[in-house]
């Protein structure tokens, strides 16, 4: 099973649509994961319409239309891997324990908000997925997304991809 892995995109806020070799990557992709900063319901609609699967969350700069459609948190069963997806996780200090003792019963949490990727395993075995933005870099070198595998409960081929300017 193939995932896509993208947050905080912010469309039309921090750029017109997704770039280009995202949409390829929808179409490829098993599952797409998306963990928040929508800001408009234009891209859910349109991520609806060609993803085969979608599991999304709202995010702090999601209104009203986008929070009555999203949950705060998604949890899905990805072939025995047990997924949850949130926006925020709080401030990156502390964030492994934090996420292990919230989040006890998942193999793998995404996150978004901070726009940084981010990639650590818990002690308790938890792995913690950021995938950045595709649309807006802030401090980051490029604007990032990622991509991954699920295979009889374990999620391999985990591989952040960078964007140039033109996507």
């Amino acid at each position: 099973m193939r995932l896509l892995i993208m947050a905080d995109t912010h469309v039309p806020k921090r750029a017109r649509a997704l770039p280009a070799v995202l949409w390829q990557e929808v179409d490829a992709a098993d599952v797409v994961v998306h963990a928040g900063d929508w800001v408009e319901v234009g891209l859910l609609d349109e991520l609806e319409r060609r993803a085969r699967r979608l599991i999304g969350v709202f995010g702090n700069n999601d209104g009203p239309q986008l929070r009555a459609r999203l949950p705060e948190v998604a949890r899905a069963d990805l072939a025995g891997l047990r997924l949850a997806v949130v926006h925020e996780t709080g401030a990156a200090k502390g964030r492994d324990q934090r996420c292990a003792r919230d989040y006890p019963d998942t193999d793998v949490l995404v996150f978004g908000h901070s726009h940084i990727p981010w990639d650590s395993v818990t002690d308790s075995g938890l792995r913690l997925l950021n995938p950045g933005s595709p649309t807006d870099r802030r401090r980051q070198p490029q604007c990032t997304y990622l991509t991954a595998r699920v295979a009889r409960g374990e999620l391999t081929e985990v591989e952040l991809h960078p964007l140039d300017r033109n996507g």
